[in-house]
């Protein structure tokens, strides 16, 4: 990953409030990052923050599109993208990340760089399964008619579940009686 000096959020001297800060993310922010998924996309990303004495809380909202190539068609096409996320910075003795959204920084950190948190939040809104709108109504009455072939297998299983009953070795219906007795 390149450099994105246009992404550091100086916190050193900041005071213990409540900031806004506002970014643009454009083509250029993708090619920074080697072996994306997402080259081409344009983005505003607003990080609304509050700093206290012991922690600062960012929230990233990003709202744009991505341009994907279609899994079927391997067309082109806009992807909009809505996130809304938080990551947590505590101060602490020594730099770790505990999770995906709890950051450990140093009481001595200057600045923060959130181009690699943005770009996450963004790739990890991009799905799996990546469709032209086109296909997408098509593709939902696929998911239907599997949903309706997999209750009906599952429907087969419950009534033979049901049958053995009927072919019970008398023995063993006396201590089902057993059970009924009590």
């Amino acid at each position: 990953m390149k450099e994105l000096k246009n992404f550091y959020i100086d916190i050193f001297k900041l005071s213990n409030s409540k900031h806004e800060y506002e970014f643009e993310v454009d083509n250029s922010f993708f090619e920074s990052f080697d072996y994306s998924t997402v080259e081409k996309g344009n983005a505003k990303v607003k990080v609304l923050m509050n700093k206290s004495e012991t922690m600062i809380n960012m929230n990233f909202q990003i709202e744009g599109s991505v341009e994907l190539i279609c899994d079927r068609s391997l067309e082109e096409f806009d992807y909009p993208i809505s996130v809304n996320e938080n990551i947590i910075f505590k101060f602490g003795e020594v730099e770790v990340a505990l999770d995906d959204d709890i950051v450990i920084i140093t009481k001595n950190t200057q600045r923060i760089n959130v181009a690699q948190y943005i770009y996450e939040f963004i790739v990890v809104a991009v799905p799996m399964k990546k469709l032209h709108p086109r296909f997408e109504e098509e593709d939902a009455s696929d998911d239907t008619n599997l949903k309706l072939v997999y209750s009906s297998d599952q429907g087969d299983e419950a009534d033979e579940d049901e049958k053995p009953d009927e072919d019970i070795d008398p023995i063993w219906s006396k201590l089902k009686n057993l059970n009924n007795n009590n």
